[in-house]
């Protein structure tokens, strides 16, 4: 806990970023009757039957001091995948920068392993040098800040019908863009101090 709380109290370093990483199932659900739009004193209008089209993944890194988030959507979860987001993040989206610090859970996927299984040893290892990983305590996701950013996503973008992963990619490139374009941040307000005050008592020294 107090690795990533370290990190959250540093000044802000744009070459050395500080990522929170996080991903998110998206059930692809479309609707069987084309809704009614809304129209002015009618809200919209739509029907209790669907049909589901499947589960699709949404990658999210968001680097909260700056404003800024990466997104990706893909069919997915797996060890290529997360590979894969991190090479587009590290390499082409941060690739000034001394080094990426990620800040993400302990989900299998989030280890090296992933990155020899899906490139050769030379790229992979390239793109390792340019990640610092942080984890979450077990049972403590909630300090990541990417879970902060995908609450805002769902709330904002994704929390409804989305029909196939063609049109959920739209949606959320959409709402990336746009959030970028605004540079919003978040105000992390979990310190160390605070974590001391509320949990000392189940410290053991």
């Amino acid at each position: 806990m107090y690795d990533v709380l370290d990190l959250y109290e540093e000044d802000y370093d744009p070459k050395r970023p500080i990522i929170c990483l996080d991903e998110k199932p998206k059930q692809l659900i479309e609707d069987k009757r084309k809704p009614i739009p809304m129209k002015p004193g009618s809200p919209e209008k739509y029907d209790y039957e669907y049909t589901r089209n499947g589960v699709a993944n949404i990658f999210i890194a968001v680097e909260f001091k700056a404003g800024k988030r990466v997104t990706q959507v893909t069919q997915r979860r797996t060890m290529t995948d997360f590979a894969r987001f991190m090479k587009l993040l590290v390499i082409d989206e941060y690739s000034e920068t001394e080094v990426v610090r990620v800040v993400t859970d302990n989900l299998n996927i989030h280890k090296e392993k992933s990155f020899y299984e899906t490139f050769s040893e030379d790229e992979a290892e390239k793109i390792l040098e340019k990640i610092e990983f942080h984890y979450t305590p077990k049972h403590a996701s909630w300090l990541n800040a990417a879970e902060i950013e995908i609450s805002v996503m769902d709330e904002e973008c994704t929390d409804r019908r989305i029909g196939d992963i063609g049109m959920l990619t739209n949606e959320v490139d959409a709402w990336t863009k746009r959030k970028n374009e605004n540079k919003k941040k978040i105000n992390w307000k979990f310190t160390k101090k605070i974590a001391n005050e509320k949990m000392s008592k189940y410290y053991v020294s």
